[in-house]
């Protein structure tokens, strides 16, 4: 396993994507009903939704935290953010669900923000491994 030891941004980033899940998760699963009354988004997805951010936002950080950050769990977190902003696409290209202007606004907005944050980790990650091209191969092992 590659492990990046010049993280550039990445560690910022990473820790800024653990904090806007864990936030997320707790709007989602404290309000499911008042959101999905606003947004006519299905309460339970809503919650479900925020309930998978938690495991989700404590492997970012421990990604974040990890001396050095470890490469292959980077890239899987920039794959799965990825996939979230496919999956919210979907949910509404698709026609599952059946959100008002507002619910569509909210999964665009959310997706959105992702987007944003999977292409600023991606570039964190070129950067590191382009700045370590070259150089000897990173240690295999997770500690410092």
């Amino acid at each position: 396993m590659t492990a990046i030891r010049s993280p550039l941004a990445l560690k910022p980033l990473l820790l800024a994507d653990a904090a806007t899940c864990s936030a997320m998760g707790i709007v989602l699963t404290a309000g499911p009903g008042l959101i999905g009354q606003a947004t006519r988004i299905p309460p339970a997805l809503l919650f479900y939704a925020g309930a998978i951010l938690f495991p989700i936002a404590a492997f970012m950080a421990v990604v974040a935290l990890c001396r050095p950050i470890p490469g292959p769990a980077a890239w899987l977190v920039v794959a799965g953010n990825a996939g979230w902003v496919a999956g919210s696409a979907l949910l509404l290209l698709a026609g599952w669900i059946a959100p008002n202007g507002l619910g569509v606004a909210f999964v665009a907005a959310q997706a959105l923000a992702v987007a944003l944050l999977a292409a600023l980790e991606h570039n964190a990650l070129r950067r590191a491994a382009s700045a370590h091209a070259g150089r000897k191969p990173a240690r295999q092992s997770l500690t410092p």
